[in-house]
């Protein structure tokens, strides 16, 4: 057993320094502007160096879209969080945020739950929770398959944790296939990098809960990772477990993330509604939710085909409620 234990921690120090020296990231750090950049409000939440330039991680605060920008293009006006919310309060971005704040105080599910399409569907999240097993390739080809002559690129929204990036370069490789080949749209959720859990323990000192647990950790490392991979981050966050306090929620969207919840944890036998935020699980860890997920794209097929129930993007969603 410690055999294979050092052997899994082997690979993941591998992976580490593999990434960083493909695309090496230095003073990735919390960085408050805004800019406009043809008629596009940004604000910038990011800063950091690669290969030899200074780049800013920035969010269109109308369309919620994320993009990196060269500082030499550009002027940022330099700000604090507090200000960024004044001026920019009455946006889709803030309004969101302002939201997910409000919704702060239960210990499970705090942040966005639901959202509102004018259609019938729903918002598809699928959590990469650390795991030993590999990625649940089913969910991906059954969406595929359903909804090839109805909705391509498919719209996804991954709920990933550091260590899986890490831990599953093939499978996270396969994905990136998928989306160059325009059957999936991605949009990556940070679900911290650690993604601590321990069943023996409480949920009120579990997951983020756990004392002393490094929140600015957890959330730069994962964004770091992504970059150095080449994918865009979002400024959508899911708690681990879905688990949170008032506390926790505050300091997560003051680093301008938005939390993202769940109406219909499959797994737990919550029912998919229109509107809901469906979350399962494609790290092999819970077979059930995925049974369900499939199941119920069978169920809808008839619908599926006739458009008369789709997959919303995240953003889109977002964007679209509370413009």
């Amino acid at each position: 057993m410690k055999r294979l234990i050092y052997i899994f921690l082997f690979f993941i120090l591998f992976e580490i320094g593999h990434i960083q020296a493909q695309n090496p990231i230095r003073n990735y750090t919390v960085n408050y502007g805004y800019l406009n950049i043809k008629g596009q409000q940004l604000v910038v939440l990011r800063k950091f160096h690669q290969a030899g330039k200074t780049k800013y991680f920035a969010v269109n605060v109308n369309s919620l879209q994320t993009l990196l920008v060269d500082s030499m293009a550009v002027f940022v006006k330099a700000t604090t969080w507090a200000q960024l919310g004044n001026v920019f309060s009455k946006t889709p971005y803030f309004k969101a945020i302002a939201k997910a704040n409000a919704q702060s105080f239960s210990l499970q599910d705090a942040g966005l739950i639901h959202g509102f399409p004018k259609e019938q569907g729903i918002t598809l999240t699928i959590d990469l929770c650390p795991s030993h097993k590999p990625l649940d390739r089913s969910i991906f080809s059954s969406l595929i398959s359903a909804y090839a002559k109805i909705e391509q690129p498919v719209p996804v929204a991954l709920s990933i944790s550091g260590k899986f990036l890490l831990a599953h370069q093939n499978d996270i490789n396969w994905l990136k296939q998928l989306e160059d080949s325009g059957e999936i749209k991605i949009t990556w959720i940070n679900h911290t990098f650690t993604h601590y859990y321990n069943p023996k323990e409480p949920l009120a000192d579990n997951f983020l809960l756990k004392p002393g647990t490094n929140i600015s950790y957890e959330v730069l490392a994962l964004e770091k990772a992504l970059l150095s991979n080449g994918f865009m981050p979002s400024v959508f966050f899911r708690f681990p477990g879905l688990v949170s306090d008032n506390v926790i929620v505050q300091m997560v969207t003051n680093f301008g993330l938005i939390p993202i919840g769940s109406d219909a944890w499959l797994a737990k036998g919550q029912a998919a509604n229109n509107g809901s935020v469906v979350l399962i699980h494609g790290n092999g860890n819970e077979p059930l939710g995925v049974q369900n997920f499939i199941k119920l794209l069978n169920r809808n097929k008839n619908k599926v085909l006739k458009q008369q129930w789709l997959m919303y993007d995240l953003g889109e969603t977002v964007k679209d409620e509370f413009q």
